[in-house]
């Protein structure tokens, strides 16, 4: 009987435990900290601690530490990994079991979804959610974004990582403060992309919320503009806005 536990794959293992399957599940919808999932399973810290340890031993999540709080770190869910994981589990069973891909745009038949991307100066990384959603669902999407102390300027490696990587053109656009938005229709999803805008984020309106920790492209780890930095945080955004889409149809 032990040979036929060790049979079973690992993305099996790990999953089909009931808590583990639950911090996943909460984890597909935003990133969390570990108190915050605490409170939505309603486990004690140190079993879910466990558990995240274990996900995170399987690839299946990783974390990163808070930019507002060094103290604290936020954990986020591989959907990458966990469809690269289905995908080989379904075609060891059956050839015929292959897992299709994620659909490239929304379906939503009933009104267009909306959306709003926000971090602190809208020059980095929401500009950038903004364009990559817009270009990726076109008009299926009102799409904007907003800043809670916004810059003066776009980042010049904003412009240019959009241009030369995605073919996307916003010369010209501005940062836009977070009252912009509020006088706008209720978003179908609020996005905040660093951890000091979802902080300051008003109590009071701009729901359902979800937050992408996704690390500050402005300064590398020697506080200076990278535009190397600026390529890969463009790519984790744009990994996020592919799983973000068929989210938008239901």
């Amino acid at each position: 009987m032990v040979s036929d536990v060790a049979a079973l794959p690992e993305f099996v293992r790990l999953v089909s435990h009931p808590l583990r399957w639950r911090v996943m599940g909460e984890l597909a919808r935003s990133d969390l900290r570990v108190r915050e999932l605490v409170t939505l399973v309603d486990e004690p810290q140190n079993l879910v601690s466990y558990h995240l340890r274990l996900l995170r031993d399987g690839g299946l999540v990783a974390s990163r530490r808070s930019s507002f709080d060094a103290r604290d770190s936020y954990y986020h869910l591989d959907l990458d990994r966990c469809v690269e994981e289905l995908a080989g589990l379904g075609t060891a069973l059956h050839p015929a079991l292959r897992v299709p891909p994620v659909p490239d745009s929304p379906t939503r038949q009933s009104g267009r979804s909306s959306v709003l991307f926000v971090c602190s100066g809208n020059s980095g990384r929401s500009p950038i959610a903004e364009a990559l959603l817009h270009h990726r669902a076109g008009h299926r999407v009102r799409v904007s974004s907003a800043g809670t102390r916004p810059k003066d300027h776009i980042h010049p490696h904003v412009i240019r990582v959009l241009r030369e990587q995605y073919d996307i053109d916003i010369d010209g656009q501005a940062p836009r403060a977070l009252d912009s938005a509020q006088g706008r229709r209720r978003f179908d999803r609020v996005i905040t992309l660093c951890d000091n805008a979802r902080e300051a984020l008003p109590a009071t309106g701009f729901r359902p919320r979800t937050h992408w920790s996704i690390a500050d492209p402005a300064a590398d780890g020697d506080g200076r503009s990278n535009y190397s930095t600026y390529v890969s945080v463009a790519a984790e955004i744009d990994t996020r806005v592919r799983h973000l889409l068929p989210s938008l149809s239901m």
